[in-house]
């Protein structure tokens, strides 16, 4: 009964922390990894990931999983077209990892170019997961490794004060107030089209850069 008692004292004190920085990033990957398996999945395609999915990890870490795949799913169903072919929006190559990784993270920098919301954070992980697929699409499974890697490292620098202010990632949860297939909220929308309108302005960076 006290192993059990000093058991439960740990869990809470593990949870009521705030999360360090090396947390954060580190379930900020494994996020990213669960969402590319998951849009990977739905198209038919696999991805081998020397990680450890999150089916092992803490019911914490699967809810917020759950809840980020499902306001992806929400993102993507509003601007389809924004979330489809974005090497070919971006005018890249995905059989090269720098190019993959510089327009990622150029992508990153410029949603959150204006401010950190929950709605651009959905969206950035349903960029890594359209750009997954075209990795694997076109022959270079390797590559979704790089994007896994470049959302961790934007996460270290960009978002983790922003994360630990919220009490880490547990804090997206509080997003999903209805349930109803049919709603789709406004900061949503907007995470959309800001991507939209940003592919529209790398395209023409990249063509220049040539």
């Amino acid at each position: 009964m006290e192993m059990l008692r000093r058991s439960s004292v740990f869990a809470a004190e593990v949870f009521d922390r705030s999360p360090t920085d090396k947390e954060l990033v580190s379930q900020a990957k494994a996020l990213c990894r669960d969402y590319i398996n998951s849009r990977l999945n739905r198209v038919g395609m696999g991805w081998t990931s020397p990680e450890h999915g999150l089916a092992s990890s803490s019911g914490t870490m699967r809810e917020i999983s759950s809840v980020l795949l499902w306001l992806g799913d929400e993102l993507e169903y509003l601007r389809p077209n924004v979330y489809r072919n974005v090497a070919r929006q971006l005018n890249i190559t995905v059989a090269s990892e720098s190019v993959v990784s510089d327009a990622f993270l150029a992508v990153a920098a410029d949603i959150f170019s204006t401010g950190i919301t929950w709605g651009k954070v959905v969206s950035l992980y349903a960029v890594a997961g359209a750009l997954a697929v075209d990795c694997v699409r076109h022959g270079h499974p390797s590559i979704v490794h790089t994007i896994v890697d470049c959302m961790g490292e934007f996460v270290r620098k960009s978002l983790t004060s922003w994360l630990k202010k919220r009490g880490g990632w547990m804090d997206v949860t509080k997003c999903v107030v209805n349930t109803d297939p049919r709603f789709s909220s406004h900061w949503l929308v907007m995470a959309a089209c800001t991507f939209g309108h940003y592919v529209k302005t790398i395209v023409l960076y990249l063509l220049r850069e040539k």
